[in-house]
């Protein structure tokens, strides 16, 4: 049976997940992060880009978004309007941040605490790809999401404090770290379960501000991983990286869990005592843009759905694998019926648990 995302979904989305949210160990999850747009452009000739070069190309018709806003999307649509999702940013007082507004709001996230900030632009990201698929970005450093500092986060302490013991604090990249350790710090002054990611450069500060005492989850790509456990991503195998990664995690903080994502090469998780991998399902990716996001989304709603850790993976790892079958950056398309349709087509290996949230 061969598998057709846009074919097979339309009219699909919007069914959650079978998860009671009432008896769920967390009803809320409240994040910090990016929220922004992004174009695609496609670069003529696989040669590097010169300093003074006008090159040929054209845009390609793919929506990105950034990674809060990402990560969000999928965990309120999975779960489904019993869950509240609020995210904590800013967007520009422009036509994109007005968009991305309206789409979070569609989607069933709670914008209170998204502020459209005066005379600000909308992060942006202009991304170039070669034919051979390989490229780079350009990202605006003066955006809204440059402006998200402590302050603002604080002044959403009283949904922390509604959700005490019963949320999940999320910190993800694309704003100052500032605004990231004090989510984080709040998450644990109220018993929340504390989840972070952070860009490569930006590893070695968050150690030192002592981010990861404040963090449960640590979810990290293979090039993250690599300088997380300072290894040359180039000179070893992904499943080495990930091993060392968990390694230096239980010497920097013993008992916190560990993602590890490595587009083909599948992905791994560790629960402070086991590690786990599970391999990419091999659905034909149009774009992997976002792949990672949405791996950790699917983890989120698994433990929401009490999945101890390796079963939440599963779940982010069939999430992901929808997600790469859009060329946009958020798969609107996914939901409970497109995972079960995927993982039926793949004939994919799901415990009993993870095939309960999903059977029709």
């Amino acid at each position: 049976m061969l598998y057709d995302s846009h074919s097979q979904l339309q009219g699909t989305h919007r069914h959650p997940l079978h998860v009671d949210i009432a008896q769920a160990p967390y009803r809320a999850l409240i994040g910090v992060g990016g929220i922004g747009a992004g174009s695609f452009f496609a670069l003529k000739g696989n040669h590097t880009l010169g300093r003074e070069e006008s090159r040929l190309g054209h845009f390609l018709p793919r929506r990105d978004y950034c990674k809060l806003h990402i990560i969000c999307h999928y965990v309120q649509t999975l779960l489904g309007p019993s869950f509240a999702t609020i995210p904590i940013g800013k967007v520009g007082e422009d036509e994109i941040g007005v968009r991305l507004l309206h789409e979070m709001r569609e989607a069933g996230l709670d914008t209170r605490y998204v502020q459209i900030a005066p005379g600000l632009q909308t992060l942006f990201s202009f991304c170039f790809i070669y034919p051979d698929g390989s490229g780079g970005n350009l990202t605006t450093d003066d955006s809204a999401c440059a402006h998200v500092d402590a302050a603002y986060v604080r002044m959403a302490e009283t949904e922390f404090a509604r959700f005490a013991g019963r949320g999940i604090a999320l910190a993800a990249p694309e704003v100052p770290l500032a605004a990231r350790q004090t989510l984080l710090e709040l998450g644990t002054r109220h018993r929340m379960l504390r989840v972070a990611s952070f860009a490569t450069g930006e590893l070695a500060e968050a150690i030192q501000l002592g981010m990861l005492h404040h963090t449960d989850l640590l979810a990290l790509n293979q090039s993250e991983a690599a300088a997380f456990a300072h290894r040359a991503a180039e000179e070893h195998t992904p499943a080495v990286i990930a091993h060392a990664a968990a390694e230096r995690l239980m010497q920097l903080r013993p008992g916190a869990w560990l993602t590890v994502t490595a587009g083909a090469h599948g992905s791994w998780s560790w629960d402070g005592h086991t590690m786990v991998h599970r391999p990419a399902i091999p659905v034909t990716a149009v774009s992997t843009a976002g792949a990672g996001d949405a791996f950790l989304a699917g983890v989120l709603v698994g433990l929401v759905a009490r999945l101890p850790l390796h079963q939440a993976h599963e779940l982010g790892a069939l999430v992901a694998a929808h997600a790469v079958t859009s060329p946009h950056t958020i798969n609107k398309e996914t939901d409970r019926v497109a995972l079960w349709q995927l993982a039926e087509a793949f004939r994919v290996p799901l415990s009993e648990a993870v095939r309960h949230l999903l059977t029709p």
